[in-house]
């Protein structure tokens, strides 16, 4: 299906006397580029316009928390059962996100708006407020993330913090989706920096090997301990956001059922960079497993600074760095989702590409939501240990009623027509909703009835 564009841009000088929003002329701009680079067959240059919300969703979901869950899985358990697992995660993730593709290319409509229209306003409203509540909890965490990294290098909280919601405010306020997508992406990349920091810590590459193919070794056994890590893992990357925010990325970014399968390669290229980057952090922190260092109780910076001797001070800078990147890029994508569900239920522009004088409330929304969460961080003896174990753990509980809703949506033919989910994406969502369910009701009966699974 050849796609037909019969919008011809004015001159700037009479865009107000055309009654369309600066919102789609925006939006046509790069549809336009989108177009002649694919009727130029310049595909590397199609790839690179069309990229950019498949591998901001997967790198943005390997946030603060998340880092600090895989470096505690490699002081915990060292190189075994979760290098192979976190593959598993990912691959989960792939198949949920690529959904969320189809379903706002072929509807042009966000998650949230497609909630709200499909299944009445009470659901709507109640998947945004439960969504705007998960966000506000996770990123508090994303900003212990960025205080710890930058903590690291001696930053003041106060600086660090205000500092990251400048960012923030930077970004949205350049009032162009395409323009905030490659300022994220430019920090995103440095995820990948953990790489150098696993090389670092000086893996044996026949254990990696033998840990993909054996699943194992698990030390001291299936336990709470374990259990909980398993979570933990499946939290750090699998959870509610990520749908609403890609479906709704897709839409600001204009993408079409054309572009269907560059999105499937961009949500298949983030996974694969954030489960390598994921599973660097594992590697990076296996000297303090043979080294027999009790990391349980770790956060951000401790990690940093009980890893210099083992990997040296620009390891330990490079992790801390790392950690300033996996916050600060969750804290730009995270607050997003929250402003673009609130605008596609109360029926307003959700979009970056849409002037802030014409719709404030879209952009209050999401400073308010990073606001708040900057200003917890700094509250003297917030709870905030607590806060950052319990995120992943919400996110793996909130995750199936979620997939259910896409599951719906995805396989209404009204809406998705030949784009609807077939027989085997069926099978790997509802596989995908039974694993999650299953490991939600392991962590309720270890929660009710502890003395099933020794703590050691």
């Amino acid at each position: 299906m050849k796609e037909r564009y019969h919008l011809r841009l004015p001159a700037p000088e009479s865009l107000k006397d055309l009654p369309i929003s600066q919102e789609d002329l925006k939006r046509a701009e790069d549809r336009r580029d989108v177009k002649r680079h694919r009727e130029e067959r310049r595909p590397i240059k199609l790839f690179w316009l069309l990229l950019g919300p498949g591998i901001l969703v997967m790198l943005g979901e390997n946030d603060g928390p998340s880092m600090i869950s895989y470096a505690t899985t490699g002081a915990t358990y060292g190189v075994g059962f979760f290098l192979p697992f976190i593959l598993l995660t990912f691959a989960m993730a792939y198949v949920v996100q690529e959904m969320t593709v189809r379903l706002g290319a072929v509807t042009k409509k966000g998650h949230a708006e497609l909630i709200n229209e499909r299944f009445g306003k009470f659901w709507g409203w109640f998947a945004m407020g439960d969504l705007a509540f998960g966000n506000l909890l996770t990123l508090v965490t994303e900003f212990i993330a960025i205080r710890a990294g930058l903590g690291f290098f001696h930053v003041p909280s106060a600086l660090s913090v205000f500092g990251a919601f400048l960012i923030i405010v930077g970004a949205v306020a350049t009032q162009r989706y395409w323009t905030w997508e490659r300022i994220v992406l430019s920090f995103a990349v440095f995820n990948l920096i953990f790489i150098p920091v696993a090389v670092l810590a000086h893996p044996v590459p026949t254990q990696i090997v033998k840990a993909f193919f054996s699943w194992g070794p698990i030390p001291g056994g299936v336990n709470a301990s374990f259990i909980l890590l398993v979570m933990s893992n499946i939290g750090a990357t699998v959870t509610p956001w990520m749908l609403f925010f890609q479906q709704s990325a897709v839409v600001d970014k204009g993408l079409t059922p054309t572009d269907i399968s560059h999105g499937r390669i961009d949500t298949a290229l983030g996974a694969l960079l954030a489960a390598i980057a994921a599973i660097a952090t594992v590697l990076a922190c296996v000297p303090l497993f043979t080294s027999h260092v009790d990391a349980s109780n770790f956060q951000g910076a401790d990690f940093a600074q009980a890893l210099v001797p083992h990997i040296g001070s620009i390891g330990a800078s490079l992790f801390a760095l790392g950690l300033f990147e996996a916050g600060i890029v969750a804290a730009l994508t995270i607050s997003l989702s929250s402003a673009y569900a609130f605008g596609e239920v109360t029926g307003r522009s959700a979009s970056i590409n849409s002037p802030i004088k014409e719709n404030l409330p879209f952009y209050a929304f999401l400073l308010a939501a990073a606001g708040i969460a900057a200003l917890l961080v700094l509250i003297p003896h917030a709870p905030l240990v607590f806060i950052t174990l319990i995120v992943n753990v919400i996110a793996v509980l909130a995750m199936p009623p979620a997939i259910v809703f896409l599951l719906l949506l995805v396989n209404d033919k009204e809406i998705m027509g030949e784009h609807a989910n077939r027989p085997l994406g069926n099978v790997f969502g509802i596989g995908v909703t039974i694993f999650l369910i299953l490991a939600g009701l392991t962590y309720g009966i270890l929660t009710i009835f502890p003395h099933l699974f020794p703590t050691s």
